[in-house]
């Protein structure tokens, strides 16, 4: 991957990144590369919107604590992140795998680290979806003398 990535190619593994169970991120990526922070993880709240209905006017549905964090390779390349919750070692890794994956090296890493959280989020969306699909209700209306 060059400097120059697709924005929709970012954004889709720094979803993936952000996701990621932290624990099982710091698995995958135990050594982290040398880096300077130039936003060191900090934990703040973001303010978390619906809307009516799915599609209708957005309301505020209250607030969501987040970890932000932004590094430098030393190379220079700049990785950011911003991810659920109080882990300050998740938001690292998740910025420097961000910086990572705009290097040479991040063919590497989408094969190593992100192909393995995609299957694993997909296979947790399958077993979420078949428990769901195991409470469904089927509805049918009779017909009654008068309608016929």
């Amino acid at each position: 991957m060059s400097h120059q990535t697709e924005p929709n190619l970012r954004r889709d593994w720094m979803s993936v990144l952000a996701k990621a169970p932290p624990a099982r991120l710091a698995a995958l990526m135990p050594d982290l590369p040398a880096h300077d922070d130039l936003r060191a993880p900090e934990i703040g709240a973001v303010m978390v919107q619906g809307r009516t209905g799915g599609t209708g006017a957005p309301f505020n549905l209250g607030e969501m604590t987040v970890t932000r964090c932004s590094v430098r390779l030393a190379d220079g390349t700049v990785g950011h992140a911003c991810v659920q919750g109080r882990d300050k070692g998740h938001a690292r890794r998740a910025a420097l795998a961000d910086a990572m994956m705009q290097t040479a090296g991040g063919a590497a890493l989408e094969a190593a680290v992100l192909a393995a959280l995609r299957a694993e989020e997909a296979t947790r969306r399958a077993a979420r979806a078949a428990k769901a699909a195991g409470t469904r209700v089927e509805f049918f209306t009779m017909v009654r003398g008068e309608d016929q």
